[in-house]
């Protein structure tokens, strides 16, 4: 077992990404990350992406690659390039990190999705990757008595589909985040840190109601690899919350 490395979801940074990628990336490693998980890469060569991470001494587990749900004829084709290049730059996760379902979904839904991951997982451990899925609050619906994550966990071969869970949306589907980091103990490489205050705006890891030091507690044990902050709302600057989100990981003893 070894100590779980803390990184950023880039999508916490978008208002910065999107005026300067590599700024950016540099940014983060001054704030003391080890690892960064991808959500785009603004046109810039996987070779030149590498060279970088490498430059900073980041790593890079794994990037949020959406599938092509409105054009399923299509998936193979654009998941295709997306592992090219994740091989390319040394990655070892694809993770999709939403997936459409109807608002009350039925068992017939839930297998033509879990129809659909599974073919993606193939294709993405064919070529020598990982596969993964991100949940909302959405997945923790009931479908004849049990959350829909439960059952696309069941349907799909745990080789073909890793979780990513997001520890946060756990929680705000009525669940409690470290039952499910035991219940799929192995199954859990990577592990989203997002945290709620009022409502359902997020807030920085550690100052909300969601219970994520329990994780901490059992996560070598469960076999989680990397912790990976995401926060989508900021009182003052991503860049600032993107540093207070790494405090908690230092007072808690993870850094």
């Amino acid at each position: 077992m070894t100590k779980p490395i803390v990184g950023l979801q880039m999508y916490t940074l978008r208002d910065m990404t999107e005026k300067d990628f590599i700024g950016t990336l540099r940014k983060v490693a001054d704030l003391g990350y080890k690892a960064v998980e991808f959500a785009g890469y603004f046109g810039t060569p996987a070779k030149e992406l590498r060279a970088l991470l490498d430059e900073l001494g980041l790593k890079a587990p794994s990037a949020h690659i959406g599938l092509s749900f409105e054009e399923p004829d299509k998936i193979s084709a654009n998941l295709a390039k997306e592992i090219a290049y994740a091989k390319e730059l040394g990655m070892e996760y694809i993770i999709t990190p939403w997936a459409p379902l109807p608002e009350q979904p039925t068992m017939e839904d839930v297998k033509k999705l879990a129809s659909i991951l599974e073919s993606a997982g193939r294709q993405v451990v064919e070529a020598g990757l990982k596969y993964g899925y991100h949940n909302h609050e959405f997945e923790f619906k009931l479908v004849e008595g049990k959350p829909v994550m439960d059952h696309l966990l069941e349907l799909v071969p745990a080789e073909y589909l890793v979780a990513e869970f997001d520890l946060g949306w756990v929680h705000m589907g009525g669940q409690v985040p470290v039952d499910y980091v035991n219940r799929y103990a192995g199954r859990v490489p990577l592990a989203h840190f997002k945290d709620f205050g009022e409502g359902t705006r997020d807030t920085e890891v550690g100052t909300g109601v969601v219970d994520l030091k329990s994780v901490l507690g059992v996560a070598e044990q469960a076999g989680i690899r990397y912790f990976i902050v995401e926060q989508e709302e900021f009182s003052n600057s991503s860049l600032e919350s993107a540093k207070l989100c790494l405090d908690f990981f230092k007072e808690n003893g993870v850094l």
